[in-house]
């Protein structure tokens, strides 16, 4: 077999679809393009494993430039997550991260994928294995408003999911997912991902979220890493009040049958039953403008008749 950048769940999800990829954009170093691009960013989405291996997902703030790569294969983050952010303690020396470079005026994303270098009380370096932009499909443009000064609330543990995270989810048209592979597989990790779509395209019954995959850019990240390890996380995150939720839970995916019909571009369809989460209000400084849907999240918009 031809050298490959992908672990063997990413090239099973592949073959299920029936698409392929050469990885071709996927790099063991950061082009300069994606190093300046991190240097410009007001935050920072991350994915790790928390002690029991299930994958986290926070964010992180600061002034641009809080993260900036000094080398090619290095990217250094002044910043950590709140002491009691339950992500905190999966950012240790040696652990496996995934993260995420999104900017929503432009709808410009970047990833990096790789292993904590070090922590100390000011922030943490990357040592970076993987590198890749991706389009900018579903990416809703978002202008940032400013900074509001209040401070975070604490913390709040859910079992499950309550009216206000339903209504969270219910409204988002944006979340992100964290996804590993076994910690056994020698080319695997963390990886971190953006979903987006209509309001509304995230179906809920129960503590059971449905979510629409539309076409990427098949590389299959996400779902090759579900496929070995169904354990995943996602987060919400409130544009306009500052809000996030966490959630972790298990995952199913649904490579095809009569559900794909009910939303226009799902490609399949994956399910994600909720184990526990957390919220906090405020938790974030920034804050944003109403979405500009982009045209592909337009084009997925229109629910099927029964």
């Amino acid at each position: 077999m031809a050298e490959t950048p992908f672990h063997e769940g990413e090239r099973a999800a592949q073959a299920l679809a029936g698409l392929a990829s050469h990885g071709a954009g996927i790099r063991t170093f950061m082009p300069d393009q994606h190093r300046n691009f991190f240097a410009t960013l007001p935050w920072l989405f991350a994915g790790v494993r928390d002690a029991g291996g299930w994958p986290l997902a926070t964010v992180l703030t600061g002034q641009p430039g809080f993260a900036t790569s000094p080398a090619p294969t290095v990217l250094s983050v002044l910043s950590l997550p709140a002491a009691d952010d339950p992500a905190g303690p999966g950012l240790l020396p040696g652990a496996p991260i995934g993260l995420l470079g999104i900017e929503f005026e432009t709808r410009r994303r970047n990833r990096a994928n790789g292993l904590v270098a070090k922590r100390d009380g000011g922030g943490f370096a990357v040592s970076v294995a993987q590198s890749f932009g991706n389009c900018a499909k579903y990416i809703q443009v978002r202008h940032r408003l400013g900074d509001n000064p209040d401070a975070p609330c604490a913390i709040e543990t859910i079992a499950g999911l309550d009216d206000d995270a339903r209504t969270m989810i219910a409204q988002a048209d944006t979340f992100f997912i964290a996804s590993a592979a076994p910690s056994g597989l020698a080319d695997g990790g963390v990886d971190l991902s953006h979903r987006g779509g209509m309001r509304g395209f995230v179906r809920l019954e129960g503590d059971t979220l449905t979510v629409p995959d539309f076409a990427g850019n098949r590389y299959f990240n996400t779902l090759g890493n579900l496929l070995l390890e169904p354990r995943a996380a996602l987060l919400f995150v409130d544009f306009a009040k500052g809000t996030t939720l966490q959630l972790q839970g298990t995952t199913e995916i649904v490579w095809g049958g009569v559900e794909l019909a009910d939303l226009e571009g799902a490609e399949r369809l994956w399910r994600f039953r909720v184990t526990r989460g957390w919220r906090r209000h405020s938790a974030l400084p920034l804050r944003w403008s109403k979405p500009e849907f982009a045209l592909t999240t337009l084009e997925t918009g229109s629910r099927k008749a029964a």
